[in-house]
């Protein structure tokens, strides 16, 4: 399948040994020799900066690059044996819930929202991003019917979560929809996102009494001591009533302090968790996040695209205190299980489902890691020389691209390479679906060097 032209949202990465990866866009520490590669590269560079400049227009400014910083803190953890998953997108100490294990892939997962009203005014929220925000907020939707709908179509559903806005807010309703739900689903895990000051213990009495697996908690650190008092007692009484009790909450920089103080304290109360979120931010409320100081995290994404998660852009040194706030929980051997939810840990569902069960050329592989098919790339000079080297190995499937001058192939074909001096780029690509059919579309290019390149380790 020939390289889609519809290129909107790309970048190039240039990754050089095992670990490091060097941004062609910030033109530091590589120099492309191969003039068609370099051309190739350019479109990406291009699309890249209209991203930042995109960025900058919005109101906020990229903060300085923290790549380097960001390894030495989860190197030191992975030593501390923290473990790593999900392509080290997603960190964890002591305990991770079965939902946060399930969120990798997505499937058999399915989130609800009866409506979008909340008595919360979070800055941050990213709730005006969702679709049919206004409507919502005024209308409920009807979540019962939509789990009959599910259930008579034959879904299979695994992980069931109702979120909002406020799902407290509408009592009776919550504990119909997690009966219908147990009666439809006897096997699903249920869990109720809340800010968790409407609780009392008769609803948590009616919930428990329909099967919720586990009640999620959204703790804010600007409340006032009576409402974080009051949400912190709930955080304790649910344990009498709900096998899985935990906080989740975005980490905002600045209150790293703040927040090792409130892991002491969950950890005192025996839950089971805390999912520590990168802050965001959501496009709008532009002068609330500059007031702060806040920056954009620098670079914003691993690979560009239109996300379905409505959570925004992450925020500068957000990701760095959760790494500190994990390491905190090692030194202070907190009981309770933290785990650092990055942003990119929240889009890897989408790829994996966008690219389950697709059917692509031979050329490209799909990696286990990050769920992108894979294609190997050489470019002008090089083609010859490659070429007659798949063909002397009996490797006959590949692309040739006469109008951007590269020979697309397996990247199972790299060992073949070894010892000959070439760039070679790794093309990742996602499969989506448009008014005139499937179409694979390239979304990241890493450069390697094939002699110290193992696909089998990085792909």
């Amino acid at each position: 399948m020939a390289f889609c032209t519809r290129i909107n949202g790309m970048i190039l990465c240039i990754k050089k040994g095992k670990e490091m990866l060097i941004n062609l866009y910030n033109e530091q520490g590589i120099t492309i020799k191969n003039p068609s590669l370099l051309r190739y590269a350019q479109i990406y560079r291009d699309i890249y900066k209209r991203f930042l400049t995109q960025i900058t227009a919005s109101g906020l400014n990229l903060g300085a690059n923290q790549e380097k910083e960001i390894r030495h803190k989860m190197e030191r953890l992975r030593d501390l044996g923290v473990v790593f998953r999900n392509d080290d997108k997603s960190l964890f100490l002591n305990w991770l819930s079965p939902a946060c294990e399930n969120c990798k892939t997505g499937v058999g997962s399915t989130t609800l929202f009866f409506s979008l009203q909340c008595p919360r005014q979070c800055y941050f929220c990213f709730n005006p991003n969702q679709e049919g925000y206004e409507y919502y907020r005024q209308n409920l939707r009807n979540c019962g019917q939509e789990l009959r709908e599910i259930h008579q179509q034959g879904k299979r559903i695994s992980h069931l979560a109702l979120s909002g806005g406020e799902p407290l807010l509408h009592p009776a309703e919550v504990v119909s929809f997690f009966k219908t739900a147990l009666d439809l689903f006897p096997n699903v895990y249920t869990r109720l996102y809340t800010a968790g000051d409407l609780l009392n213990p008769d609803l948590l009495g009616a919930l428990q009494e329909n099967g919720l697996n586990e009640i999620r908690f959204s703790l804010k650190l600007g409340d006032t001591e009576e409402v974080r008092s009051r949400v912190l007692n709930n955080i304790a009484l649910a344990k009498s009533y709900i096998p899985v009790v935990m906080v989740e909450m975005p980490i905002i920089p600045g209150t790293l302090e703040e927040m090792k103080k409130l892991l002491s304290h969950l950890n005192a109360l025996d839950i089971n968790g805390i999912n520590l979120l990168e802050f965001c931010y959501p496009f709008y409320n532009t002068e609330e996040f500059r007031k702060r100081g806040f920056k954009i995290k620098n670079p914003p994404f691993n690979v560009l695209y239109d996300y379905w998660y409505a959570g925004g852009l992450p925020i500068d040194r957000s990701e760095i205190e959760c790494l500190d706030l994990l390491e905190y929980a090692i030194e202070q051997q907190l009981k309770l299980g933290v785990h650092y939810c990055s942003l990119e840990n929240k889009l890897t569902g989408q790829i994996y489902q966008q690219n389950l069960g697709q059917r692509v050329e031979r050329y490209y592989y799909l990696s286990g890691k990050d769920h992108y098919y894979k294609s190997a790339k050489v470019f002008g000079n090089d083609i010859l020389t490659v070429k007659q080297i798949l063909d002397n190995n009996h490797i006959k499937t590949y692309n040739l691209s006469q109008r951007y001058d590269f020979l697309e192939f397996n990247v199972k074909g790299i060992d073949f390479l070894k010892g000959i001096d070439l760039e070679v780029v790794i093309s990742s690509n996602i499969m989506e679906e448009r008014n005139d059919g499937k179409y694979l579309r390239e979304l990241k290019l890493d450069l390697i060097y094939p002699s110290n390149f193992q696909w089998q380790n990085e792909l």
